[in-house]
């Protein structure tokens, strides 16, 4: 995983971000058993207890899961799964529709200059 982390938001919400983006993307598969928690701190260069917080916010939205002696491991329910990649998904359309409105296009502007794009490859 990239581990790009700044320090203008707390640590740990990033953490979550870069774990849910691993999860949406398929970078993590469902059903596959996570590292553990000092083992993906290192990784990241965080605390453990940083690390531990962020997982621990993750399985309360149902991404992942804790099974007492193996570990914890990435939900294997595809719909939770798809529906966050389409959360995720809608979370950057807005924010370049905004950006896209700031610049004063309209949004058949923004479609066209979309299809245009698409058709550049």
């Amino acid at each position: 995983m990239q581990w790009n982390l700044s320090d203008d938001r707390p640590i740990y919400l990033q953490l979550m971000e870069t774990i849910t983006l691993a999860i949406a993307s398929g970078t993590l598969p469902a059903g596959s058993r996570l590292p553990s928690v000092r083992d993906l701190a290192a990784e990241a260069g965080v605390n453990p207890n940083t690390m531990q917080r962020a997982l621990a916010e993750l399985e309360r939205t149902g991404l992942l899961y804790s099974q007492r002696t193996a570990g914890r491991f990435v939900t294997d329910r595809a719909e939770q799964i798809t529906e966050k990649r389409k959360e995720l998904a809608m979370e950057q359309i807005h924010i370049f529709l905004s950006s896209m409105k700031d610049m004063g296009y309209t949004a058949e502007e923004t479609v066209e200059l979309i299809r245009q794009a698409i058709k550049e490859g």
